[in-house]
């Protein structure tokens, strides 16, 4: 398994980082792209780091919000047969709430429609391939979280706190163990280590990667979550993006070596 970080906040060398995610996997000779950052700046880096989007066999969209999904137009563009899986919850209705006032946030208006003959809708645990699985979010109430965030949906008329039924992840079986890809972590990375361990009780997670939304939550916030990760059996964490810095120093503060930072071109080998 090679997985490529192609967009991330962080720059390094000639790859650009702006403020989203997208990785390019490979297992087990399929090559899939998880998330597109938020421009055309994918292709940009793609090409830098030897990759051509136009072999991709499968898109995956963790969430719908723009700094993720916004990035795959410029992908569908040049790749003309990857489906992109997404979940059945995924509409263009996202918005946040903050001391910059009420912004939307969501996927570009219109793209689930220029592009439905190239989305796939999937619902509960979905056997994407041998060995790799989409699961969503199984934890109650995480309405809590999004109201807490400022993260928020449009219903009809009205905007509600988020519960995420648009966010899942991504989960590899690997020699090592489990490898979790949740881009975001809106619903809690612990809760997600727990919802997948509920899933497959009898395998360990090796890898989490993905951003923890962190990059606004108090320095206790962070030391606490830090404090329910130290027992939950991960090897291994991979952050970025909106984790934050000050939060990813808390981590690795509190966890050491196994938290380490992504950036635009990592490389990751197992």
């Amino acid at each position: 398994m090679r997985i490529t970080v192609l967009i991330d906040n962080i720059a390094n060398g000639e790859c650009a980082g702006e403020w989203g995610l997208s990785y390019y996997i490979e297992y087990n000779g399929c090559r899939i792209l998880l998330d597109a950052g938020a421009s055309g700046k994918i292709l940009e880096n793609a090409k830098v780091c030897g990759i051509d989007l136009a072999e991709v066999d499968l898109a995956v969209l963790s969430h719908a919000h723009y700094d993720h999904a916004d990035g795959l137009s410029a992908f569908l563009d040049i790749n003309d047969s990857a489906l992109v899986y997404l979940r059945a919850g995924s509409k263009e209705n996202c918005y946040g709430e903050d001391e910059r006032g009420l912004r939307y946030i969501g996927i570009a208006p219109g793209f689930l429609h220029k592009y439905r003959n190239r989305l796939a809708y999937v619902s509960g645990d979905y056997h994407l391939r041998e060995g790799v699985y989409l699961i969503p979010h199984k934890t109650e109430h995480l309405d809590r979280i999004g109201e807490k965030e400022g993260l928020l949906v449009k219903n009809g008329p009205d905007l509600v706190p988020d519960d995420f039924a648009h966010e899942q992840s991504l989960v590899f079986d690997t020699e090592k163990g489990l490898v979790v890809f949740n881009s975001c972590s809106h619903g809690g990375v612990d809760n997600i280590i727990r919802e997948i361990n509920d899933v497959f009780p009898e395998k360990r997670i090796y890898m989490y990667l993905g951003g923890m939304h962190l990059f606004r939550n108090t320095e206790e916030e962070v030391r606490a979550l830090a404090g329910r990760l130290s027992g939950c059996g991960v090897d291994r964490i991979i952050t970025g993006h909106c984790t934050g810095q000050r939060a990813f120093e808390i981590l690795h503060e509190e966890l050491g070596d196994g938290v380490e930072q992504m950036y635009a071109g990592m490389v990751t080998e197992l």
